[in-house]
């Protein structure tokens, strides 16, 4: 007999994990099926190991550029001493913890493959074959996430490439690496092996964090260089041969470039392989197109809205906080759909999730720092908006000469010139990330700038930053 619940959550991510407690706040009985670690990959193989191998080279770099400080610091990163520390980050890789707070917050556990198998009903296929069937009756939310996308390059696949989970749960760095893609993870993981010792060669097509405001790439691209990463721009690989533990690249110029590991970071692909989708009249391998209830855009949901995808699977935002986001008003609005009531109507409107369409923060964790909100000046302006722009070197703010003996930094905002609302903030330099929910809070909010004029900045602090964009703007 199958068993039985209002909710199944396929996934156990932190998105997963958002999605099924929220329900089961507003009542529901809830089950979360994963086929790997409870916690998903932010916990395991992304945000926090990556993090966790950044920090140190961030803290040494910091250290160095304060007169005092700089002649404490007698040694290099301890590389070892650093997996470590990722090691306690991730909890040794054991799930325990997560589970045990399943248990406490009295969401049921199912480990193994899931499947869908018709309307509201999952095949559960464990390690030693055993399978267990769970049947819905209000949902199914999946929230599966996103694997690294391995390019049809010639000979990539069978060299063996990293992808993040390897980068991150390395045991040691190479002492080679060759690190193809210019975006967050590529970037990021440059600067992470780099301090680390190995000798990193970071080949991008087009240029580091295209997403961002120019600026940004180039000033990580400066400070890569200045580190020791050989940063290779308007570069393509066109072959990847492994002999035993050497890696061969050749680039598009003909030359090539040997390393001892080849680390990919060109993109991401939906989990949704094997997922059963077919039964359901959807595609498995595809991205699941969702409205902002992140109810499923598929025929089987038009008289009765069960099939919910949550996080990176959806394709809206790849990125943990914006997937948490969505998964507490999935989360409520499978709730609301469940009692019978509206999420259209009434107290639920407000659980719906809109922030991604314009208003996603992002931060890469280089050094120095990239973090960005909302629209860069060149997609405000694509998509047609009347907009202003104004710019101001960091290192020109009081407290950024507090921080360090030579701060490099820079800051811009976007703002549209008809509601003369910020609506895009982009921060370059050390530790900006933590400057960024101001300006989240100023985009959301759609604060006037004649309000963010008496949002007085401590003194002397980054966040004069702040007044200094103000003032260059001069529209107050």
């Amino acid at each position: 007999m199958p068993e039985t619940y209002d909710l199944i959550v396929i996934g156990a991510g932190p998105v997963g994990e958002n999605v099924a407690d929220y329900a089961k706040k507003e009542g529901l009985e809830v089950v979360i099926v994963e086929s790997e670690l409870v916690g998903g990959e932010c916990s395991y193989w992304a945000c926090m190991p990556s993090k966790a191998l950044l920090r140190p080279g961030a803290a040494l770099r910091g250290a160095l550029d304060v007169a005092g400080a700089e002649q404490a610091v007698t040694g290099r990163i301890d590389a070892a001493a650093v997996f470590a520390r990722r090691d306690r980050t991730v909890s040794g890789y054991d799930d325990g913890g997560q589970v045990a707070w399943l248990q406490s917050a009295g969401i049921d556990l199912v480990r193994g493959s899931a499947r869908l198998d018709g309307t509201k009903r999952v095949v559960v296929t464990a390690t030693d074959g055993t399978e267990v069937v769970l049947e819905a009756k209000a949902a199914v939310a999946i929230s599966t996430g996103s694997a690294a996308l391995i390019p049809p390059i010639e000979g990539l696949a069978e060299a063996k490439p990293w992808t993040s989970r390897e980068a991150t749960s390395a045991t040691s760095a190479p002492d080679r690496l060759i690190v193809l893609g210019g975006g967050v993870v590529g970037a990021e993981m440059a600067t992470a092996f780099t301090s680390l010792g190995s000798a990193v060669t970071l080949i991008v097509r087009g240029g580091l964090l295209a997403g961002m405001e120019p600026f940004a790439g180039e000033m990580v691209t400066t400070a890569l260089r200045e580190q020791g990463a050989d940063v290779r721009l308007g570069a393509s690989i066109t072959k990847v041969v492994r002999a035993g533990d050497l890696v061969t690249a050749t680039l598009d110029d003909g030359s090539t470039v040997e390393a001892e590991e080849i680390l990919v970071a060109t993109g991401r692909t939906p989990r949704t392989e094997a997922l059963g989708l077919g039964s359901v009249g959807l595609a498995d391998g595809e991205w699941l197109s969702v409205d902002d209830t992140m109810l499923v855009d598929a025929p089987t949901n038009a008289d009765d809205p069960w099939l919910y995808a949550v996080g990176d699977v959806n394709h809206r935002a790849l990125l943990t906080h914006e997937g948490k986001y969505q998964a507490r008003a999935a989360g409520r609005v499978i709730a609301a759909r469940a009692k019978g009531e509206s999420p259209d109507t009434g107290p639920w409107t407000r659980f719906t999730a809109t922030a991604d369409h314009a208003a996603v923060p992002q931060v890469a964790f280089t050094d120095p720092e990239a973090a960005s909100v909302g629209l860069t000046e060149d997609a405000a302006r694509k998509a047609g908006r009347s907009i202003r722009t104004s710019e101001y070197d960091m290192a020109g703010v009081a407290g950024a000469s507090v921080y360090a003996d030579k701060y490099v930094g820079r800051a811009k905002l976007v703002i549209d010139d008809e509601t003369d609302v910020p609506i895009g903030a982009t921060f370059v330099g050390f530790d900006v990330g933590e400057m960024l929910q101001a300006a989240t809070i100023a985009i959301v909010g759609e604060v006037p700038v004649q309000r963010l004029w008496h949002a007085v900045p401590a003194y002397p602090t980054l966040s004069e930053v702040w007044l200094r964009l103000l003032e260059t703007d001069g529209a107050a």
